[in-house]
């Protein structure tokens, strides 16, 4: 095996001289870029790429590429970068090559190219940015439309985004869990039945008890009419917000003193160390 070795080497250097002395006597020269219309029923267009050197192939603006397929992806480089984007690189490895190329887009378009490398024509200016665009209506309408297909780095990148938004979710609903639980737990410290009221004017009216929490303020009773609920301020009796759902009012504050009313049945009621 060891006498392989210097021929090997001796025909690498050969080749880089025979290439650095064609790049001497005919440099490539690259052209300005330009705009190719595909369509799926004609001709592939041809791409003019130099030896070594590298030809940006860039889809439309509301494209971005979701696959590309080679005939020749041994004498021939591409490169669509880590990330999804509208660009393709290709770069030829050998001189006088062919290819082609087929791009599948985001959106569901196909663009079909034909590379050939150009080193040895007598024109050596070589494509060096080449802008696609579709030709037929149907691949143009598609341009207007939502994605159909998801760049395998994209739908990675969203996998990983749904599980980090899973995650946090299922650790916010674990906090919520935890702080009712602990709110359940304490909650029975938090009531206090420390209201008074005429216990005889109370069981005419239909009311039973009257307790608080640290927010609110429940009535509880069986009354044949809903009684109006009026807060006490200074002697005088004002109308307040609450709620009544199956004789349990429910009053969003703590009452200190207020009274119920039916036509002329009253009974009022003062919390216990309560402001008069």
């Amino acid at each position: 095996m060891k006498p392989i070795i210097p021929i090997v080497v001796s025909a690498g250097l050969a080749l880089a001289s025979a290439a650095c002395h064609a790049a001497d006597t005919h440099p490539l020269q690259p052209n300005a870029p330009r705009t190719v219309t595909v369509s799926e029923a004609d001709t592939p267009p041809v791409i003019r790429a130099g030896l070594l050197q590298s030809t940006l192939i860039v889809l439309p603006a509301e494209e971005k590429v979701a696959n590309v397929f080679a005939g020749d992806t041994v004498d021939w480089v591409f490169d669509g970068g880590h990330v999804a984007s509208r660009f393709i690189s290709v770069k030829p490895k050998v001189a006088n090559g062919s290819t082609d190329i087929h791009i599948v887009s985001d959106h569901g378009n196909e663009y079909t190219l034909q590379l050939h490398e150009i080193s040895s024509e007598p024109d050596a200016h070589f494509d060096s940015k080449v802008f696609l665009a579709p030709s037929d209506k149907a691949a143009k309408d598609r341009l207007t439309q939502l994605p159909v297909f998801v760049p395998a780095a994209e739908l990675d990148k969203a996998k990983q985004e749904a599980a980090s938004a899973k995650a946090a979710q299922a650790a916010e609903l674990k906090a919520e869990e935890t702080k009712a639980e602990q709110y359940r737990s304490q909650y029975p410290g938090n009531l206090h039945f420390d209201y008074t009221w005429d216990q005889s004017k109370g069981k005419s009216l239909g009311l039973q008890q009257i307790w608080r929490d640290d927010k609110f303020t429940y009535l509880r009773g069986q009354f044949q009419e809903t009684p109006a609920l009026y807060e006490l301020k200074d002697g005088k009796g004002s109308l307040i917000n609450f709620d009544f759902n199956a004789g349990l009012y429910t009053v969003p504050k703590q009452l200190d003193n207020g009274y119920l009313a039916i036509g002329k049945q009253k009974v009022e009621f003062h919390r216990v160390g309560g402001a008069k």
